[in-house]
């Protein structure tokens, strides 16, 4: 939503700018490929969303999504990204700015001048907002599953001409995933497992993305309780509900972001007692790849592998 009718004004403003006296943000057009340029126009629907036509190769993007931001890069696409959001602080080389992905301010973006732009949500109408300016909004939500966040790599490959880039990379990125799940050795009895988001006990459930990557190891998730679909699968447990569960394996995606690790979970009343304290099993993860959909999972794949084996030992 703009923030005011003069903001709206203000946008109207620039757009009328950018048609009669060239573009603000870029003095020379970007230079064409015609062989990208020769797949165009092609039309990409996004999870849950409607068809989105695109006339030509997008030549200017800024993403407001940091999972779009690395998947942009990781198909080749990052030359094309003149922006990216506050949040998205990976890979070094992207563009960063003061963008904000939770509060998009249409008269900033526009001041970009893109030619599309990559959100996961549109909840304040900014795709109708910038429609008047010309800009193509692609509304990316988070992925559900291991297959959405291939499908989204193939989908950003297709929407920004390196489609054949997008599609290899959905598959390298699952087969390595696959080989990781398949060399890992099976535990003897099945482990559980308690993954925080933050230090009050935000969980992700089995019925998540993070939760079914989980499910590939043969881990079994204490957050599920009788509905591994409740609170859209990311419920606030309690400090007595792990304990009482004495999970296998604790897995902290609030390492980075609030300082949980090893000292901090063992300090925590009771849980000195847990089998994951007392054998050592805790485990911190990057914040960033814990929580994206990106083509980073596989890194991800790869720590919980590592956790696995070591609680195997």
């Amino acid at each position: 939503m703009f923030r005011s009718t003069a903001a709206l004004a203000g946008v109207l403003a620039l757009t009328s700018v950018l048609a009669l006296g060239g573009c603000a943000s870029h003095d020379e057009p970007a230079p064409a490929n015609t062989q990208a340029d020769a797949g165009f126009p092609v039309q990409v629907t996004p999870p849950g969303g409607a068809p989105l036509t695109l006339d030509k190769r997008p030549v200017w993007i800024v993403s407001l999504s940091p999972s779009a931001t690395e998947t942009l890069f990781a198909v080749g696409a990052g030359p094309q990204v003149v922006a990216v959001d506050s949040a998205s602080d990976y890979p070094a080389q992207a563009p960063h700015s003061t963008l904000s992905g939770l509060n998009p301010d249409p008269e900033a973006i526009a001041a970009k001048n893109p030619d599309l732009v990559i959100v996961s949500a549109d909840t304040t109408k900014l795709s109708a907002a910038l429609a008047k300016t010309g800009t193509k909004t692609l509304v990316l939500p988070d992925a559900k599953t291991l297959d959405g966040a291939y499908a989204q790599f193939a989908l950003i490959g297709k929407a920004t001409g390196h489609q054949a880039e997008g599609e290899d990379l959905a598959k390298r990125t699952k087969a390595d995933i696959d080989k990781l799940v398949a060399d890992t050795p099976k535990p003897a009895k099945p482990l559980t497992y308690y993954h925080e988001l933050d230090p009050t006990f935000y969980s992700a459930t089995s019925a998540t993305f993070l939760g079914q990557l989980y499910s590939q190891f043969g881990l079994h998730n204490i957050a599920d309780g009788s509905d591994p679909n409740a609170s859209g699968g990311y419920p606030q447990l309690s400090a007595e509900t792990v304990l009482k569960a004495n999970p296998d394996l604790i897995f902290l995606a609030d390492s980075k972001c609030c300082g949980q690790n090893a000292k901090t979970v063992t300090a925590r009343p009771g849980w000195s007692t847990m089998t994951a304290v007392q054998k050592s099993h805790i485990f911190a993860l990057d914040d960033d790849v814990a929580s994206r959909w990106s083509p980073r999972i596989a890194d991800l794949a790869r720590s919980i592998a590592d956790a696995v084996v070591q609680a195997s030992k």
